[in-house]
């Protein structure tokens, strides 16, 4: 079997899938991130991921940065909009230990106020270090823009001043609203049988709070498309373009993956790579990346360039997107582009971490994951027209708004 599913007596349901490999993935994916957060308290999700390893009835910080470490493995989290996940990798041998420490984590983290202080200032260095990053900055700034007035548009670490208001009682709070059993998965990857990971799991996280709390997330509104310039004192100009996509329910969400792969994917063969980098030489990187969140998505193109060339590269950019909205594929390059990204797909399989990390996701708001096989019958499926279709209803230059940074 690709994956075994189990629900504990609490509602936490597991999913497991099997390899022969020694080394394991096990962790919880948690459907809360940063717009569940409420007003005034933007960062909270983020700053509860962070400080939920600074102290439980049972461990100190100390112990719990080692308890995984001395072992060889590893204590892992991170936040996003709309998830947060805490995760372990160790060798198998080590299963219980790492399920111990993570029932640990989410039912009996205390926020100690000590502790909180340091971890602030900690947080607020990571949002300066971002800001000395415009190629990443440019990404959050375009998405906050994107849903202004709504939920989704603010960042992930909040503001300073936010933060600074933040204190143990929130922690608390959001902790007991969000990491309990109808809100999240545990997730396991390695060659442990599937009977004694029930079995542990009933026994570390039996414990976990229920709870009826259910986020309200509601769907962003329309904003007009905008076209901006922030003044940046950098020597590179840094450009964003997009507009909304599919939402990850969405059946139209598999053809932009793969027109996003022709266009401005990992491949040296793509579109806008070679118009923008082969051909003139005006940029370094260029890419475009799609985001699916559950109710909305993001579809976006970013370049790096010499302040003179922005202009050209924009002109080139909206050539290639006007191809693909007048000009349908040919049957020989659909089956090329299909081609090149099931080998991705494939290639990708092999990086375990993500494998489990995706797993965790899909099964938190699918109730399923899909099979390699599947995934291959899905793209193999697509036709020229949906295609031709996805790209008329996204790639319209009065759909598309701007951000550039310089």
């Amino acid at each position: 079997m690709p994956y075994q599913t189990y629900t504990l007596s609490n509602g936490l349901r597991i999913i497991h899938r099997p390899t022969s490999s020694a080394v394991s993935y096990c962790g919880f994916t948690v459907n809360a991130g940063t717009r569940d957060e409420s007003t005034g308290k933007f960062g909270l999700a983020h700053f509860v991921e962070h400080m939920i390893f600074k102290g439980t009835t049972h461990r100190r910080s100390w112990h719990i940065l080692n308890r995984m470490e001395t072992v060889g493995g590893e204590l892992n989290a991170y936040t996003t909009k709309e998830e947060t996940v805490i995760y372990s990798v160790f060798l198998e041998e080590h299963l219980s230990r790492a399920m111990d420490l993570l029932a640990d984590l989410v039912i009996n983290s205390q926020f100690p106020a000590h502790e909180l202080e340091k971890e602030r200032e900690v947080i607020l260095d990571e949002i300066n270090s971002y800001r000395d990053t415009p190629s990443e900055l440019i990404y959050d700034e375009f998405e906050n823009r994107l849903f202004s007035g709504h939920a989704l548009g603010h960042n992930i670490l909040g503001s300073q001043k936010d933060l600074e208001s933040l204190c143990s009682e929130d922690g608390h709070i959001f902790l007991t609203q969000q990491y309990h059993p109808g809100n999240m998965i545990f997730f396991s990857m390695g060659k442990t049988e599937f009977k004694k990971i029930i079995r542990l799991a009933e026994h570390f996280f039996s414990a976990l709070p229920l709870s009826s709390h259910k986020n309200n997330r509601i769907p962003p509104g329309h904003n007009p498309p905008f076209h901006i310039q922030e003044k940046m004192e950098t020597f590179q100009a840094h450009t964003i373009l997009g507009t909304r996509a599919y939402h990850m329910f969405d059946p139209k969400r598999h053809s932009l993956y793969l027109l996003n792969n022709i266009l401005g994917g990992p491949g040296m063969n793509s579109l806008l790579n070679v118009s923008l980098r082969e051909k003139t030489g005006y940029v370094y990187n260029v890419e475009s990346s799609v985001t699916s969140y559950t109710d909305t998505g993001i579809f976006s193109i970013y370049f790096g360039s010499d302040p003179k060339n922005t202009e050209k590269c924009l002109q080139l950019i909206h050539k290639e997107l006007n191809r693909l909205r007048t000009t349908a594929l040919t049957q020989n390059q659909l089956n090329a582009a299909k081609k090149q990204l099931l080998g991705q797909l494939g290639v990708a399989t092999e990086n375990k971490e993500n494998t489990a990390l995706n797993m965790g996701k899909n099964f938190l708001h699918y109730g399923s994951c899909s099979t390699t096989e599947e995934v291959a019958r899905r793209i193999e499926s697509i036709t020229s027209k949906e295609i031709l279709e996805t790209a008329n209803e996204l790639f319209s230059e009065e759909k598309l708004s701007t951000l550039i940074f310089h």
